[in-house]
C-alpha cells in the first residue's frame, strides 16, 4: 500500500512537472492557452497591433512631465518678437498656431528638451490647453506660454503643473 501511495505521489509530480514544461515552452514563444475561447493567444502580435492603435490616437500622451509654467508676451523686454523654431514674428498679438493634426493650439517656448512642433497637453484652471512648442527660452521641463498681454502672464504667475506630450516634434514618430 505505501509503494503504491509513492507511485501515485510520483505520478503526480511528474504529470504536474510535465505540465508546466509544456506552458513554459509557450510562455517563451509568447503564446497562452485562453480556456475561454478554446484558442491561442499571440501575445507579440496584440502588443504590436496596441502600439500601432496608441500611435493612431492622436489624445494618447506618450510621455508625462512635471515643470513650471509661466506666460510671456511677444514683446517681452528680452523677445524679439518672433518664434526661434519658425521664425513666425507674432508682435501683432499671435497666440495660436493652426497644427494639420490637432488643429488650433496655444503657442509656447520650451528648452531643447522638447523638439520643436511637439504638442503637449496639461490643465490651466480647470481647462485643457493644448499647446505646440515653437519657441525657446526656457529650462528644463519648463513651459513658457505665449499670451497677448501682461495681465494675462500676471494671472498665470509661475505654478507648478504635469504635463503630457502628444507628439514629439513635427512627426508622430517616437524614435
Amino acid at each position: 500500500m505505501k509503494t503504491l501511495l509513492r507511485v501515485l505521489k510520483l505520478f503526480i509530480i511528474v504529470s504536474f512537472l510535465v505540465l508546466i514544461n509544456k506552458n513554459d515552452v509557450n510562455k517563451e514563444k509568447g503564446i497562452f492557452y485562453n480556456d475561454n475561447s478554446n484558442k491561442y493567444l499571440d501575445l507579440t502580435a496584440m502588443a504590436i497591433k496596441f502600439e500601432e492603435i496608441k500611435m493612431e490616437d492622436l489624445s494618447y500622451p506618450l510621455d508625462t512631465y512635471v515643470g513650471d509654467l509661466t506666460a510671456y508676451t511677444a514683446d517681452c523686454p528680452l523677445c524679439g518678437g518672433t518664434l526661434g523654431c519658425t521664425g513666425q514674428n507674432v508682435l501683432d498679438g499671435t497666440t495660436t498656431y493652426t497644427d494639420k493634426d490637432y488643429g488650433t493650439v496655444r503657442i509656447m517656448a520650451s528648452s531643447k528638451s522638447l523638439q520643436c512642433g511637439s504638442i503637449v497637453r496639461y490643465d490651466l484652471n480647470g481647462e485643457q490647453i493644448t499647446a505646440i512648442v515653437l519657441d525657446r527660452g526656457v529650462t528644463g521641463t519648463d513651459l513658457d506660454l505665449l499670451v497677448s498681454d501682461n495681465n494675462q502672464a500676471l494671472v498665470i504667475g509661475r505654478r507648478q503643473l504635469t504635463y503630457d506630450v502628444l507628439r514629439y516634434g513635427w512627426s508622430r514618430k517616437t524614435s
